[in-house]
């Protein structure tokens, strides 16, 4: 009867101590190299094996540090967005210090929002801002759940960047919810990698209700 490799390991694993009770079998068993041709003892194998695991666990952490790093850096610029938005004391101040935020802070250089309220403000139609939105679009953010990133919005929002919407490459849409206003902050893009749809839209959800309490205040 032949004894496969794989019923050699499965009895190993179901006995570990197998060679705690024939320690001499390890000084005759020799497994290639990993890195060259020669062979080495089970013992060196496991040794570089473990050193193997480590450097990958190193990495990782390394990995877990950076993202920590980053999370923290993006924790510091929403904290100054929403001490920003608090002391501004017009909706014209909320709108600029949220641009200018977007601009600065987080690098990105193209940013518009839409509203539509109920009640909108008596200098509303002096106001981008509050210019018409489709209904298509209302149904959009209706929509959405949660923010969405990606290549292609409708062309009525890429025109809400003028000359420089036709140049945009990814975006991000998110949602303003309020009990007395509805709108879209989009974000955007020349670099088609800046808002993927993979990515994660914790911060942009965190960035836009700051953005729907702050305008509410003044309607």
């Amino acid at each position: 009867m032949n004894i496969t490799p794989e019923q050699i390991g499965e009895f190993l694993k179901l006995n570990p101590e197998f060679f705690a009770g024939h320690p001499e079998l390890l000084a005759d068993i020799s497994v290639p190299h990993p890195y060259g041709d020669q062979a080495i003892s089970l013992g060196e194998r496991q040794v570089l094996a473990l050193r193997d695991k480590s450097r990958g666990l190193e990495l990782k952490l390394r990995e877990f540090i950076t993202f920590a790093e980053e999370n923290d850096a993006i924790g510091d610029k929403l904290h100054k967005v929403a001490l920003d938005l608090m002391q501004a004391r017009s909706l014209e101040a909320v709108f600029q210090s949220l641009a200018m935020n977007l601009s600065e802070s987080f690098s990105i250089p193209h940013s518009t929002l839409r509203v539509w309220a109920d009640h909108p403000p008596e200098a509303a139609p002096d106001m981008p801002e509050f210019a018409k939105v489709s209904a298509d679009v209302q149904v959009l953010m209706t929509g959405l759940t949660q923010p969405r990133c990606g290549p292609d919005v409708p062309d009525e929002i890429r025109a809400w960047f003028g000359t420089v919407g036709a140049n945009q490459k990814s975006f991000a849409l998110a949602p303003l919810r309020e009990e007395n206003l509805n709108g879209l902050l989009v974000l955007a893009s020349e670099d088609i990698k800046r808002f993927y749809p993979e990515m994660g839209t914790l911060y942009l959800t965190w960035l836009a209700e700051l953005s729907g309490a702050a305008i509410s205040r003044f309607l």
